[in-house]
């Protein structure tokens, strides 16, 4: 899958045991350095979830119109437990309650007390510790579960590259998931996954506290109509876009291909436009984790992207750069969106980000320019992380103490992509160098074929 096109593992923690998750991570850093890739690591908090009790063997085949009664209670004949009061708290009558990922519906008829009788919408098969969802509940339970708390020791121990948080509602969700961190002494950026209606009514203030978003178009679609998630899909990517803050388009983009060798022609134009939307990831789920074609999924998605950049509305971008530009609110962002035009304007080959925490090659990736973004960077970990941002390929180098030094392990970074002599590239930097997030210096250069790097002559 790596060399396929794979960049960012994700680790599901609904799934699997501590010791089978830190086999896995071992394995996947061993396997990318031994092929020399670049490979960030995603951990995926499970979060609350809130499922059926026992249902009986084989299930309950439901049919429309049928009463069902649950309760919180075990062991009461002719009803189902739901063993999650906060859940009977916050719903009543007319109140829908989706089982599974839809395949059952319940409309609560009769709430009293803590017991819900509830009328069969969507008939189907009913089987024992089924998820349920409530579209639109006020649940009063935290985002957080004490078996989040277990695992994020773990993921903090493992050093991730990223957390995705499950069931994001506010902002205060993410605050609370960052200060959990701070405790445990660990600091790793948080993704925050949108998949509730809540999230997407405090969308922006989520999104200025996290670190990138994920559109969790599977359980989005059941909390929200389904015919509503391809626009909300495009908000929450442009929300992103708007700051330069990663975003992840995700679930079922090649779901035929757990079982087929080829997509639909359907999921491709998905993918598709996903990528024309401006998202910087397109994610597989079931496809590579349990499917019977892994390696051609990512294949697959890799030659869509491949296929369909050349088509990406690369002026439509640079209009928006250019409206954004005069109100930027610091200078890397000018600096960023300045280097972005005039890498434009002198047919640069490049642009060059020399950075600490990757913020500055994250702000030139934000207005997708029609050029290479090489970021260069002595950080690990900045390197990887990069690997989820648009068009940014990081290489790693030596720490540099001044700008002779700098344009120096610069150049030698750059050695392997063929520039020749009298090629261009933009570079940016922050001076003095090693303070995060201080992008001041824009130059551009010229490959002198004995020099390396140099001046060029008209600047």
């Amino acid at each position: 899958m790596l060399h396929a096109g794979m960049t960012v593992a994700r680790i599901n923690f609904s799934h699997g045991e501590h010791a089978t998750h830190a086999e896995t991570v071992q394995m996947l850093r061993e396997v990318a350095r031994t092929e020399g890739k670049v490979l960030a690591l995603l951990a995926d908090l499970q979060g609350p979830k809130l499922r059926l009790g026992h249902v009986k063997a084989g299930g309950m085949q439901l049919a429309l119109g049928d009463e069902i009664v649950l309760t919180p209670h075990p062991g009461q004949p002719a009803m189902i437990q739901l063993p999650h009061p906060d859940l009977i708290a916050a719903v009543s009558p007319g109140s829908r309650l989706v089982i599974g990922d839809g395949e059952v519906e319940f409309a609560v008829a009769e709430k009293q007390g803590d017991t819900l009788r509830c009328i069969v919408t969507v008939p189907g098969l009913l089987g024992s510790r089924k998820g349920v969802s409530a579209p639109g509940a006020d649940l009063a339970i935290s985002s957080i579960t004490p078996k989040d708390r277990t695992d994020l020791g773990m993921v903090c121990e493992l050093d991730f590259d990223y957390v995705a948080l499950s069931f994001v509602r506010t902002a205060e969700d993410v605050i609370e998931l960052r200060r959990l961190m701070k405790e445990t002494g660990c600091d790793i950026p948080i993704i925050a996954k949108i998949e509730k209606s809540e999230a997407i009514a405090h969308l922006e203030e989520i999104r200025d506290v996290a670190d990138g978003m994920m559109v969790a178009r599977g359980d989005l679609g059941i909390d929200m109509p389904a015919q509503e998630v391809p626009l909300l899909q495009k908000r929450i990517i442009s929300c992103c876009n708007e700051v330069g803050k990663p975003v992840i388009t995700a679930t079922q983009m090649l779901q035929s291909m757990v079982e087929h060798p080829r997509p639909t022609r359907a999921e491709a134009s998905d993918v598709a436009n996903a990528i024309l939307d401006g998202t910087d990831a397109v994610m597989l789920s079931n496809e590579t984790a349990t499917g019977s074609y892994p390696v051609e999924s990512v294949l697959m998605m890799k030659q869509i992207a491949e296929n369909i950049e050349p088509a990406f509305p690369y002026d439509t971008w640079r209009n928006k750069r250019q409206s954004i530009a005069p109100n930027s609110a610091s200078t890397t962002e000018a600096i960023s969106a300045a280097a972005c035009s005039v890498a434009e304007q002198v047919g640069a080959r490049a642009i060059v980000a020399t950075t600490t925490s990757g913020y500055s090659a994250r702000q030139i990736a934000r207005h997708r320019p029609p050029i290479a973004i090489m970021a260069v960077s002595p950080s690990a970990k900045t390197q990887r992380r990069l690997a989820l941002v648009w068009g940014v390929d990081c290489l790693l180098v030596p720490t540099f103490l001044h700008t002779d030094e700098m344009l120096q392990v610069t150049m030698q970074a750059l050695e392997p992509f063929n520039l020749h002599a009298n090629d261009t590239v933009v570079i940016t930097a922050g001076v003095p160098f090693g303070l995060s997030g201080k992008t001041n210096m824009i130059q551009v250069q010229s490959i002198d074929a004995e020099k390396g790097l140099s001046l060029a002559d008209d600047i």
